[in-house]
């Protein structure tokens, strides 16, 4: 099936020409559906924390952090904002040229209220010796968008959502990436004041990134008493996944098989490079501004001691059960109330370390109000045993979208992880994902039809193995930029 140019292509990104095999039986098989059992809610998998315990956890994260250890925000920013302004690119191709659409009107009628207002007015002045307020009043609307999206103006249609400006201030205005920032001076900083962040961006906007980064960062540091250590990743090609014709045949251009990144699943062999004790994942897109920031702060905190005390707990009886002996029952009553892990009667000690020895995440829910996308559930793992996990709706069987449907809570990607195991070695991350959870969807290629394999989603198969915790958060630490009129919400904008 493979020429030797497509061996060396294989080479080439760091594929095994046994895993592009497996890929092409998945496509010729497909993936199994999860096997959901329940939605998980408030006293069934999802922990509800009164103000007392949450001081508790606030304390033993701030005792946590006077000791030094490696804390590292992880965040995930990569993805172009394209999907964001899809509106208005459909504007710009349509056949009318005043706002017809809800949204058209939305976004015009409030112009002045985005963070990129005064950027896109020099914009326009430049390139079209108008005003923002000229063009509009002269019917020219798409000469604004023009100049917000395309590369003669902002370039803000190619850009990362990372380097757009989200939010106004009296003195700046800042980008989703600056807001990360504030986020990681406010509750991942050690004693002495060292700040870890990493990004995951594009090859193509690295360089803009780092640009902005030396550009900002130096004031941040003096305005929050810190230093900074930034670092990136891009996605590693060794993770893209082959695509396939209608017949599950390799997809070629030019004769080389194609190959197509696969999906933020992939940012786990990238989460696996990092040294640290504790790692706080978080969505480039989820911020907010300083007025609105004190709930974010407190419950990354709060979500940070959970997973301590979980953690120390599940190494306690780790040690127990390795000196031999151990009580066997507050260990199982440990595993099945607090981590949530479902024991199978047959169970036995050498299970019950191999559950207490893996990396540990806990994970933040809110009140389902209608956003897109996953949810917490009771699931049925591949070694038969009921767990925690966060599904998406395309993994899920139509005959149990019932199930799906009942599910309260949303999960808003905010994550506290422990990849350490209890000797302080890191766990080797990609040994606890499920393979089986990946997703095929279709897509083209300069008008051919073609299919592609995305890897398992970080927070979904890509964690499957891990031991997860689900803790409720108000819905106030949630803030995703899914369109560019999100912006306009009150977490957004200033008071």
């Amino acid at each position: 099936m493979f020429t030797p140019e497509d061996l060396n292509l294989f080479a080439e990104k760091g594929i095994d020409v046994h895993t592009v095999e497996e890929q092409l039986a998945s496509f010729k098989s497909g993936f199994p559906f999860l096997r959901i059992l329940s939605s998980a809610s408030v006293g069934n998998g999802i922990l509800s924390l009164d103000e007392q315990q949450t001081q508790y956890y606030l304390d033993l994260w701030e005792g946590y952090l006077k000791d030094n250890h490696k804390v590292v925000k992880f965040v995930p920013a990569s993805g172009a904002a394209s999907r964001m302004f899809k509106d208005l690119f459909a504007f710009l191709s349509a056949d009318y040229n005043d706002p017809q659409t809800d949204f058209e009107k939305k976004f015009f009628n409030s112009i002045e209220h985005f963070a990129f207002y005064s950027d896109l007015d020099e914009a326009c002045l430049k390139n079209e010796g108008k005003s923002i307020t000229d063009l509009i009043g002269s019917g020219n609307y798409k000469a604004v968008v023009s100049n917000l999206l395309e590369t003669k103006g902002l370039n803000y249609g190619s850009l990362p959502k990372g380097l757009l400006k989200f939010h106004r201030y009296a003195t700046n205005n800042r980008t989703a990436m600056e807001e990360h920032l504030t986020e990681g001076a406010l509750y991942a900083a050690s004693s002495d004041g060292e700040v870890n962040i990493h990004f995951t961006v594009s090859h193509e906007h690295l360089a803009d990134f780092k640009a902005l980064v030396a550009k900002k960062k130096a004031d941040y540091e003096r305005r929050y008493g810190v230093r900074y250590h930034i670092s990136f990743s891009e996605q590693k090609s060794s993770t893209d996944t082959i695509a396939v014709d209608a017949n599950n045949e390799p997809f070629r251009e030019n004769g080389r098989p194609l190959f197509r990144p696969g999906g933020h699943g992939a940012l786990i062999e990238n989460l696996n490079d990092i040294d640290a004790d504790i790692i706080f994942v978080k969505n480039i897109d989820n911020v907010t501004t300083d007025a609105r920031r004190g709930d974010t702060v407190k419950y990354k905190k709060a979500l940070a001691g959970v997973l301590l005390m979980l953690q120390a707990q599940a190494f306690d009886y780790l040690q127990a059960l390795e000196v031999g002996g151990a009580d066997l029952n507050p260990i199982v009553d440990f595993i099945e109330r607090r981590l949530c892990v479902k024991l199978p009667e047959n169970y036995d000690s050498a299970m019950l370390k191999r559950i207490l020895d893996r990396p540990m995440r806990v994970c933040g829910m809110v009140r389902n109000e209608g956003e897109p996308g996953g949810g917490p559930f009771w699931a049925v793992g591949r070694d038969g045993i009921e767990s925690l996990q966060i599904a998406e709706p395309s993994q899920i069987a139509p005959e149990e979208r019932d199930v799906m449907r009942t599910a309260t809570y949303f999960n808003p990607v905010d994550i506290v992880c422990g990849v350490r195991n209890s000797r302080g070695v890191k766990f080797d991350l990609t040994q606890y994902t499920d393979p089986a959870t990946g997703f095929i969807s279709s897509k083209s290629s300069f008008g051919r039809e073609l299919r592609a394999q995305e890897l398992p989603g970080l927070w979904n198969g890509a964690m499957s193995d891990w031991n997860t915790v689900f803790v409720e958060v108000p819905v106030t630490t949630f803030s995703p930029v899914k369109v560019v009129t999100d912006l306009l919400r009150p977490e957004h904008q200033p008071e």
